[in-house]
């Protein structure tokens, strides 16, 4: 499983920027994707995630993402994405996208996720 993340940048805040998380259509199809964001001096944090396509595909989000950031893939396009909008100081972190088997109520923990993207840095200025 290769996963490789991309699309962050500095933005001023309440711009929005889309993250691409590039991987085969199998791994799309067969895991859950996750979003996790690491700002210096703290622990991974999950974003957002997306189940896999047997598990309905069903979105979940951290409180902090719910109504500004969308996860999404595209199978024809091999990939997953996280819209995030209306940005924050805040939300200044690298992101990483995740590819895991686990069960729904495990998608939240990055201790899950078997295998990572190798990270994009958004960060947003006030």
């Amino acid at each position: 499983v290769q996963l490789q993340a991309s699309g962050g940048g500095l933005v001023q805040a309440g711009a929005s920027l889309r993250l691409s998380c590039a991987a085969s259509e199998d791994t799309l199809r067969n895991y859950a994707i996750g979003w996790f964001r690491q700002a210096p001096g703290k622990d991974r944090e999950f974003i957002a995630a997306i189940s896999r396509s047997r598990s309905g595909g069903a979105q979940y989000y951290a409180d902090s993402a719910k109504g500004r950031f969308t996860v999404s893939r595209d199978y024809a396009k091999a990939a997953a994405y996280l819209q995030m909008n209306s940005l924050k100081p805040e939300d200044t972190a690298t992101y990483y996208c995740g590819a895991s088997r686990v069960a729904l109520s495990g998608i939240r923990r990055a201790d899950n996720y078997a295998h990572w993207g190798q990270g994009t840095l958004v960060t947003v200025s006030s």
